[in-house]
């Protein structure tokens, strides 16, 4: 066989179709890891390859497309990588018998890397290197990227192979059927950016079918000389009896291909619901058209690059803190500020929490902090209130919002809400997990944590989404996170921290600090960062109240000190003396802190302007 890269110079290769969609055929159930069938049912994976080179596949690519440490790691397989992903080249070769390319199958690693997740570049870097490295030594002749919707993540896996070798590399993304990537990123972004990051050819599969994908196949050719790829889903699946059906026919597929060639596609095939039968169509199309690929070559070659011309998401200059709100204008100018909390309240009926918004506001507090609370029950929603309260009380809010419940695309959206109905404080948080509260059965999202939802608030404040899409005007956001100075690994906290802040963080509310000497050491360790500080306070109930707090509540240091104060009061006593003791605290803070945050455990308004009044 000829070099790969002279073979697609001379016309269109056929790749293979859905190695995933023949195993569950064969009878392998989808809870279990169709990567270790390299090692354990080898011959298994052998016949699938063999079936889609007797259709008429130039390239097979290796069931490997999972094969990485974390996904592997969820099986308790990660100590196999090595052997799974050289085994799978190797089966791969062999079922080729020279009459196929073999392609490593490297998909994304199923986590969020920055600036989204808490995974590092470079750790995802390494990820993907050990892969490839695998691969390579199995003996591969070209590396597939494929179904990825993160273009940082898709340009960590081309430089882990870079790193490992020279062979060609297709770099596959999915999209929408609005050909954005699931991320948001449109075509004309993320094929010259694949293209600049080193990939030989670019291309989209998975997620749709072919009438779409040849709408983003369209907008690709438009902004890039790259040859393309194209490897469409067999349409959307359908639910029949209990199982997803691809109901896309082979002619239907054969169709599509013939109209992808036309627009510099030279490496076409299928992927989920994709059979041999479809890849047998879909290359005898293929043989049809070899003049016409001929001229769409030179066509293609004489076209000039239009990549300067790709629309960019409008990085505008973000709003001054100071005109964000009244709360960071207070902040910006070095006003000590005080906070009390508010609790959503069960069903829909906000009467009393605006009432006690107005009472507060009327006892001098400067602003609402409301918690996002979804996992206690039927409560009203945190950002329904937060608009409630500055619409009725006429006094700002900080909205705590949270990852716990929904995905990037959803994130976004709530938050363009929130701006167009006035909320600009905000504070961000991860969230707690979902088995908390009334449901314990109740699922979480958590695609993305408090470090890559600071960097969507960034973006969206300097005009962009995560795609790189303007929005138009850019939000105008107040930026709080979320810092535990009790933290059991306080390293790893203010690591955490120092990313929080290099996304863009613009002030801290701390956890309920107890232990004023422990705060102390903790701020003399994040001063460099020069941001405001607003102290968590939580004045004691009782003694039961004090312990709870103590020993059941994670990242929380009391004292034993104030433990035995707490436990010498009895009755009206303890909740006074609770309160004495937070407005100690709180004195004791105020050199170091810009403001107050008041919390109670039963959402006790007069307790809480009572620490304020001591503070005072």
């Amino acid at each position: 066989m000829k070099p790969f890269l002279d073979a697609i110079d001379d016309g269109v290769l056929v790749c293979d179709g859905a190695m995933g969609t023949m195993l569950y055929a064969k009878g392998v159930f989808i809870n279990k890891s169709f990567d270790a069938l390299n090692v354990t049912q080898p011959d298994l994976v052998a016949e699938v390859h063999q079936e889609y080179v007797r259709a008429g596949a130039d390239i097979v690519e290796t069931n490997t497309f999972g094969a990485n440490r974390i996904k592997l790691g969820s099986f308790g397989l990660a100590d196999r990588l090595y052997a799974i992903n050289e085994q799978g080249a190797k089966i791969a070769r062999h079922a080729a018998d020279d009459r196929a390319y073999v392609a490593g199958a490297i998909g994304p690693l199923g986590i969020r890397i920055e600036p989204w997740g808490k995974t590092g570049v470079d750790e995802a870097r390494e990820y993907f290197r050990e892969q490839a490295q695998a691969l390579a030594d199995g003996g591969v002749d070209l590396f597939i990227l494929e179904t990825f919707r993160d273009l940082n993540e898709i340009g960590a896996a081309i430089d882990a192979v870079r790193s490992v070798s020279d062979l060609p590399i297709v770099a596959q993304m999915s999209t929408e059927e609005d050909g954005n990537t699931l991320d948001g990123t449109p075509p004309e972004k993320f094929a010259p950016e694949l293209e600049k990051r080193g990939a030989t050819i670019i291309g989209v599969n998975c997620a749709v079918g072919p009438a779409p994908m040849l709408d983003t196949i369209e907008r690709m050719a438009a902004v890039t000389t790259r040859k393309l790829s194209a490897q469409p889903n067999a349409g959307q699946p359908r639910d029949v009896e209990g199982r997803n059906i691809y109901l896309c026919s082979p002619d239907y597929m054969a169709s599509y291909a013939r109209r992808f060639i036309m627009h510099n596609v030279r490496l076409v095939g299928g992927c989920c619901g994709t059979t041999p039968e479809h890849i047998r169509q879909i290359k005898t199309a293929v043989r049809a058209m070899a003049p016409a690929v001929v001229r769409a070559t030179d066509a293609a070659a004489a076209r000039p690059s239009i990549a300067a011309a790709i629309p960019r998401g409008i990085d505008s200059p973000p709003v001054a803190r100071e005109h964000k709100s009244r709360l960071a204008n207070a902040l910006a100018r070095g006003t000590f500020v005080a906070a009390v909390e508010l609790l959503p309240p069960r069903g829909y009926q906000t009467d009393q929490a605006v009432e006690h918004a107005r009472r507060l506001k009327i006892g001098g507090v400067d602003v609402i902090n409301i918690p996002d609370g979804q996992r206690a029950g039927a409560r009203i929603s945190a950002l329904s209130l937060a608009v409630l309260i500055e619409q009725q009380a006429g006094i700002e809010t900080v909205l705590h919002y949270a990852c716990r419940d929904r995905n990037l695309l959803g994130i976004q959206s709530d938050l363009l809400g929130a701006h167009a109905m006035g909320v600009r404080n905000l504070m961000l948080v991860t969230g707690d997990p979902g088995r908390v509260g009334d449901y314990p059965d109740a699922t979480a999202v958590f695609d993305v944590d408090a470090i890559g939802l600071t960097n969507v608030v960034a973006r969206l404040n300097r005009g962009c989404d995560v795609g790189g899409q303007s929005i138009g005007a850019p939000t105008a956001f107040h930026i709080g996170v979320s810092v535990n100075p009790a933290a059991s690994n306080l390293d790893q906290e203010l690591r955490r921290f120092e990313y929080k802040v290099e996304a863009g963080a613009e002030f801290i509310v701390t956890r309920p600090i107890f232990d004023v000497p422990g705060f102390e050491s903790f701020h003399r360790r994040i001063e460099g960062a020069r941001l405001p500080i607003m102290a968590g306070i939580f004045p004691f109930e009782s003694a039961r109240n004090a312990e709870f707090m103590a020993n059941e509540v994670p990242g929380v240091r009391v004292p034993d000190a104030l433990l035995d104060r707490m436990r010498r009061a009895d009755g009206e006593a303890a909740t006074q003396e609770g309160i004495a003791i937070a407005r100690e605290i709180a004195t004791a803070l105020r050199g170091a802190v810009q403001g107050v945050q008041i919390a109670t455990q039963s959402g006790d308004i007069e307790a809480a302007l009572a620490v304020l009044d001591g503070l005072r």
